[in-house]
């Protein structure tokens, strides 16, 4: 039988020692300290899924699955990392143990692992170590909320802290250096419950270099939970800490506005954090792989939401989960690797931009609008750089104008649809429909309007028109001349590529 618990003493010294140098290892800053630097650097990592949800064809889990359904047939930790490799990710972020408590790797600390189950390859290791021979950064997930260990519903929050601190041990000293630490769950108590400064100062004492933080990282005010999404984040020290100390911000899966900021206040002092965006390249935006094959994402889409996600000094992870073999699908890792050669990623290489955005923030002009007391679906949503804000026309057949600088040329165009959506039966997935059927982009020259773009096939998730020429023009029109449902356009960006 393993053993269940280690000398308390042992832990409550370690809790003692993480207090007593914790205000040490974070301090206010108004540029990046060296783990957020590694991190900036890093960029772009790719997100593993994997684990006993992926065997149940569900998303969240109790800790009641049978350890006997965790069994792939073909686990092949090397392919994942070979595949990240060759996708151009600096980074493998993988998920060491989602909120069911089942954990990847040989924990001494409880017996629902892989070392229990009938495939009893440790995971974190194999991963581990195919990022030292493919030359990645490894870094891991951690659920803070765990739904199998008795400890965590004990009155004394300390003893399931341990718990913590024992496991996350055992990740900081057996599986190389690890370069980020992504906590989740937060939500199931109070943030002064978890112990985030005793985890923090736990990992820097192993490397002060590596990057920790919670999802749901800021709120509106100090020591409540009410919450700003970060698109909104636009103004510095205007927001407060959560989980303190934190390296940088998450709230999955929003995107951050292209203005984001980065100075946000704990205890009256101002701290500079990143933000990490985390995408799904599945279309149908599931984290853990089903047993049904599902289409990934267009090219297309993943390439404009990686230039939206890494810009500004900001990170994107995106998630690549292998299926029920324990491999990555072929077409799932062609379409990672296809998007890294289309970016033509490289490590010795910084990451690639998108172009001037000529469009940001300039007058627009709709047909109609929804109704909406708060002005939420106005025109100018389209291009005011936040992915939570959007235009909704009041009619099927609408128009929306942009004023340009007709000074500024540009040969590109990206247009967000909001789209309907339908949740699958394991309350995450999801089918989105497009509404725009038909429509046109028209831009006015010496006072004419000229279509430079027409379309009969629905819009889609993003849309991107690349044009054969550069254009100046002193307006630009998207014209809607089909449409399922009244249309509605998150973000509408007229862009100047640079010549390769």
């Amino acid at each position: 039988m393993k053993l269940i618990r280690k000398h308390i003493l042992t832990t409550l010294l370690l809790a003692w020692a993480c207090n007593c140098c914790v205000a040490q290892l974070l301090v206010p800053a108004t540029k990046p300290n060296s783990a957020q630097q590694a991190m900036i650097k890093r960029g772009y990592g790719m997100f593993i899924h994997f684990g006993i949800n992926t065997f149940n064809n569900t998303e969240w889990s109790d800790g009641t699955l049978p350890l006997e359904s965790y069994n792939p047939t073909n686990l092949d930790p090397d392919q994942w990392v070979l595949t990240a490799k060759k996708a151009g990710f600096r980074y493998v972020l993988l998920v060491t143990k989602h909120h069911d408590g089942f954990c990847l790797w040989d924990s001494k600390y409880t017996a629902y692992d892989v070392a229990s189950s009938p495939v009893k390859m440790d995971v974190v290791k194999a991963v581990s170590d195919a990022c030292k021979k493919y030359g990645i950064k490894f870094a891991v997930y951690y659920s803070l909320w765990d739904r199998k260990e008795p400890s965590y519903k004990d009155k004394d929050p300390q003893k399931y802290i341990n718990y913590m601190l024992n496991q996350l041990t055992e990740l900081f000293t057996n599986y190389g250096t690890i370069g980020e630490l992504w906590l989740d769950g937060g939500w199931d108590k109070k943030p002064s419950d978890w112990g985030i400064d005793q985890i923090y100062s736990l990992v820097k004492k192993y490397n002060p270099d590596c990057a920790v933080s919670v999802n749901h990282t800021i709120v509106n005010e100090e020591g409540k939970r009410n919450y700003t999404p970060p698109a909104n984040m636009t103004e510095d020290n205007k927001y407060f800490f959560q989980y303190f100390p934190s390296d940088f911000r998450l709230w999955d899966p929003e995107l951050a506005a292209k203005s984001d900021k980065k100075q946000y206040l704990h205890e009256g002092k101002s701290y500079y954090l990143p933000f990490e965006h985390t995408i799904c390249i599945s279309k149908r935006l599931n984290w853990f792989e089903k047993s049904e094959p599902l289409p990934t994402r267009d090219l297309d889409e993943l390439e404009e939401l990686f230039y939206w996600s890494t810009d500004n000094d900001n990170c994107l992870v995106m998630n690549v989960p292998p299926d029920q073999t324990g491999r990555i699908r072929e077409y799932v890792a062609n379409t990672a690797i296809g998007l890294g050669k289309r970016l033509n990623l490289s490590l010795n290489k910084p990451l690639p931009k998108n172009g001037k955005f000529i469009s940001m923030n300039k007058p627009v002009t709709a047909s109609s609008v929804w109704d909406d007391k708060n002005g939420q679906y106005a025109g100018n949503a389209i291009n005011d750089g936040k992915m939570n804000s959007r235009w909704a026309a009041k009619d099927t057949l609408a128009t929306v104008e942009m004023e340009l600088n007709p000074s500024e040329s540009f040969n590109k165009i990206s247009i967000f649809e909001y789209q309907d959506t339908k949740r699958l039966p394991d309350g995450f997935s999801q089918v989105r429909v497009s509404r725009i059927q038909q429509y046109s982009i028209d831009i006015m020259q010496n006072g004419q309007w000229r279509t430079v773009y027409l379309s009969d096939e629905p819009m889609g998730d993003c849309k991107v028109i690349r044009l054969p020429f550069s254009y100046n023009a002193s307006k630009l029109r998207l014209k809607v001349l089909r449409a399922a449902a009244p249309p509605s356009i998150y973000e509408l960006s007229v862009i100047n590529m640079p010549a390769k």
